[in-house]
């Protein structure tokens, strides 16, 4: 069984609780998952194991991504046609629309998309995550510009799901 220092998870612990990032998820090689958050979002679709007690606080989020475990948060678009739906940040970090600088982006507004296909990679505490769609649909708006700072909750596409 992969093992993890509880003093390396203490320093993490302490390096979360200066900083601004909301969350951490760091991942072995062996499949052992370490997740601290200051809010508590729930995970869904993924189970996370955590080698020591971190305060959480429950949060209000539905669904959620990280390190492509899980699907991206959706709710209803309130200032858009109706059925267009909003994809929020999961967390707290710098949004990258490519894999790679000088790279075609993973998605841009007309790109059709299917449930599960990536659609932008969030940056963490020197953590790529890669974001992934819950829903297919088309599209319509990108609202983050690439290698800018994101918060959690933050609108970051809109997709017409009919589209």
């Amino acid at each position: 069984m992969d093992m993890i220092d509880l003093r390396y998870v203490k320093k993490l612990i302490e390096m979360l609780d200066g900083s601004t990032v909301d969350s951490i998820e760091i991942s072995s090689d062996k499949g052992m998952k370490l997740r601290l958050s200051k809010t508590g979002m729930p995970r869904v679709g993924v189970q996370a194991a955590v080698a020591a007690p971190v305060p959480a606080a429950p949060a209000p989020a539905p669904a959620l991504a990280a390190a492509s475990a899980a699907p991206a948060e959706v709710a209803p678009a309130a200032s858009r046609k109706s059925d267009w739906l909003e994809v929020k940040s999961p967390m707290v970090g710098t949004f990258y629309s490519a894999p790679e600088p000088g790279a075609k982006p993973y998605v841009s507004p007309g790109s059709r998309i299917q449930k599960g296909e990536v659609l932008c990679i969030i940056e963490a505490m020197k953590i790529m995550n890669e974001l992934e769609s819950e829903i297919s649909g088309s599209v319509v708006e990108v609202l983050v510009e690439d290698a800018h700072p994101v918060e959690y909750g933050q609108v970051l596409f809109r997709v017409d799901p009919n589209g």
